[in-house]
């Protein structure tokens, strides 16, 4: 009987082991993690106005925190854990077929978006940068736009900065940050198309365009 149970538990590990190999579980940072994914989940959230403590790399109490506000901001389970669908959200690759970090886009397509943005939202609040890179992104999917990111970009009269000299200008580093994220799937302006300054807008057309959202100096409209 007592060799009998020695086998079963034998086999019962060596399934448990195989069962491990075959469908490894899902690295997750929560509290008490520590490392460098725990920092650029800090980073991006102090960026984008969710998590104000210190930047140290230790998943504590005040990461937790702000990992469930933004969970419940993006429609995801507010358990306060960054699993797999959080740090997707995030723009943080996860799991050995993640992306480079730009959902498959070129590198090129990355400096190009990154060079844009910094033109047209250079001194703007974070996720008004990244709203600018959604901006481009959502043209892609919408029939009146051309359907890659040179194509919107370079469109006849889409943006001033490409004519004005602003487009030549040193790219920040917030850019580079924002085209990441918003090639990631962030939309901070819930799917515009447009974008203006009242401040600064000539044009009478695009105030008729449907207000989704102001962030920093920018309306952005369907």
């Amino acid at each position: 009987m007592k060799k009998k149970n020695r086998i079963i538990s034998t086999l019962l590990c060596v399934c448990l082991l195989l069962c491990t190999i075959a469908f490894p579980t899902q690295a997750l940072s929560k509290v008490g993690s520590r490392g460098a994914e725990v920092t650029n989940i800090q980073t991006r959230l102090k960026d984008w106005g969710y998590y104000t403590g210190s930047i140290d790399g230790i998943y504590g109490t005040q990461t937790r925190e702000a990992v469930k506000y933004f969970q419940r901001k993006n429609g995801l389970t507010a358990d306060g854990i960054a699993g797999s669908a959080t740090l997707t959200k995030i723009g943080l690759a996860t799991g050995t077929a993640a992306s480079t970090g730009t959902n498959g886009y070129s590198s090129s397509d990355y400096n190009l978006l990154a060079r844009l943005i910094s033109a047209e939202s250079r001194g703007e609040p974070y996720s008004g940068q990244v709203a600018v890179g959604a901006v481009v992104l959502n043209r892609i999917q919408h029939p009146s736009f051309p359907d890659t990111i040179s194509g919107v970009i370079y469109q006849n009269g889409a943006f001033t900065c490409v004519t004005d000299g602003q487009f030549s200008q040193a790219v920040s580093d917030s850019a580079y940050r924002a085209a990441r994220d918003a090639l990631n799937g962030l939309d901070p302006c819930g799917g515009a198309i447009y974008y203006f300054n009242p401040n600064t807008a000539t044009s009478a057309w695009i105030w008729s365009r449907p207000l989704i959202k102001v962030i920093g100096e920018h309306r952005f409209c369907s």
